[in-house]
């Protein structure tokens, strides 16, 4: 069940449309790869201090404010107008702000469960922490080994995110929190 839980909330961070509409627009820019790899980067380090503080000490897992109804498009964040001349350092520190650090926390928190008590305890954590980076890793590599077809692929996916953030994040919260509420159920009936 530990192994299930870590990689359905692995694949929520991971598919997570929010940070993942920053990365499309730092990835495609002027320099986009060396961007993105520091975005990845930040991704990266940033995830780590999550876990290793959630391991360290006991956390509180806030609830997720209910989202209201849909609000009509915003104009874009003025950071999107400038990535052209973005630096890699603003693009590292960019990942941090945007991870969905109640998943990652609930993440972290399910492996902690399994008290860390064996080598494979410790894979599983450091599992999770790929998965949860799968989706900017994935487009990455692919930016670095078909850069040509990088930016229409990742111009389509945007577009596919902006037309559908709203119905990700409710139906991904919903499953998540089902699943979760759940296996708490089942942890308590048995």
């Amino acid at each position: 069940m530990l192994v299930l839980n870590v990689i359905l909330i692995g694949v929520a961070v991971a598919l997570d449309p929010l940070p993942l509409t920053a990365f499309l627009v730092v990835l495609p820019s002027k320099g986009g790869v060396r961007k993105g790899a520091a975005f990845v980067f930040g991704w990266l380090v940033s995830l780590a201090v999550v876990v290793t503080i959630t391991v360290l000490v006991v956390i509180a897992v806030r609830h997720i404010r209910a989202r209201g109804r849909p609000k009509p498009p915003k104009k874009p964040p003025r950071w999107q107008e400038h990535v052209d001349s973005m630096s890699p350092w603003f693009a590292m520190v960019l990942a941090p702000t945007l991870q969905p650090w109640v998943l990652i926390g609930a993440g972290a928190a399910t492996v902690v469960e399994a008290k860390l008590s064996s080598w494979a305890d410790f894979l599983v954590l450091f599992l999770y922490c790929v998965l949860a980076s799968s989706s900017y890793l994935a487009m990455e590599i692919y930016a670095v080994v078909r850069p040509d077809q990088t930016r229409a692929f990742l111009a389509r996916f945007r577009t596919w995110i902006d037309d559908h953030t709203d119905q990700v994040i409710i139906i991904g919260s919903l499953l998540i929190g089902f699943w979760l509420i759940g296996d708490s159920i089942y942890l308590i009936v048995t």
